[in-house]
């Protein structure tokens, strides 16, 4: 058992929330259609995938996916944004319906959640400053690492060993670097290489050897596999019908399947 599953197990124990099995809640899905709205969670702060616009809107890719979903489960959409450290215990503790924010979908997260998809994915790169002289994983030793609370790359860093800062999201993790507070930060390498090219922040990169691609998914409660399956559809018809195209080339500038 890694200290995340323990430390992620703790949180659910803490929220109150007793898991027996693989079901923790009823079949969803018809109350779901009854309220005609489903609550869908993210951070808001990791663009361009999710974030907080000028008007105060929760914009980018992942609200775009999830509100295309509902529509077409005939269902409106409730955006909360929430600390990515602690956004599994709060679907278990019923504050929203599904986490739509860029979730990398892992063997640990699934003893306690469902997920659906993948619907989109992407790799670890670890991000410098030019001319850092950081171009290995072997060159990250002795240096201080930033990563966000609660990402799968938090638990990767630790096991690793490195020295390590962790911050609420992408926006702090690009000042931290920039302003010299880290060495270099470890990061989904679109989420980061767009919003660094928007700012116009210079960077160097690399990406981790030691790891496969990983697909990013929508997190349910467990114990529903009618809203699994109506999400799943949706999604599929999105992607059959180039609409997943257009979100993705609009906010991302690229097929991410």
């Amino acid at each position: 058992m890694t200290v995340r599953r323990t430390f992620l197990k703790s949180a659910i124990a803490a929220a109150g929330i007793v898991v027996f099995g693989t079901s923790i809640a009823a079949e969803e899905l018809d109350a779901l259609k009854e309220q005609g709205v489903i609550r869908i969670a993210m951070s808001g702060a990791y663009p361009p995938f999710n974030f907080v616009n000028d008007e105060n809107q929760v914009v980018g890719f992942d609200p775009a996916v999830g509100t295309e979903i509902a529509r077409r489960m005939g269902l409106e959409v409730e955006i909360v944004t929430t600390a990515w450290d602690g956004i599994i215990g709060g679907l278990l503790a019923n504050k929203y319906d599904a986490i739509v924010g860029s979730m990398t979908i892992t063997a640990e997260r699934d003893e306690v959640v469902d997920f659906v998809g993948p619907y989109y994915s992407d790799k670890r790169a670890i991000f410098t400053r030019p001319g850092s002289g950081i171009s290995s994983l072997e060159d990250l030793e002795g240096k201080q690492v930033g990563l966000t609370l609660g990402e799968t790359h938090e638990d990767w860093a630790r096991e690793r060993g490195y020295s390590i800062s962790t911050y609420k999201g992408l926006p702090e993790l690009l000042l931290e670097l920039e302003n010299g507070r880290v060495d270099a930060i470890v990061n989904d390498s679109i989420a980061a290489i767009l919003a660094m090219t928007a700012k116009g922040q210079e960077f160097e990169m690399f990406g981790d050897p030691t790891t496969e691609p990983f697909g990013a998914g929508i997190a349910i409660r467990e114990g529903n596999p009618e809203l699994a399956a109506e999400m799943q559809r949706a999604l599929d018809s999105m992607m059959e019908d180039g609409t997943y195209v257009e979100l993705a080339m609009q906010w991302i500038g690229a097929d991410i399947r």
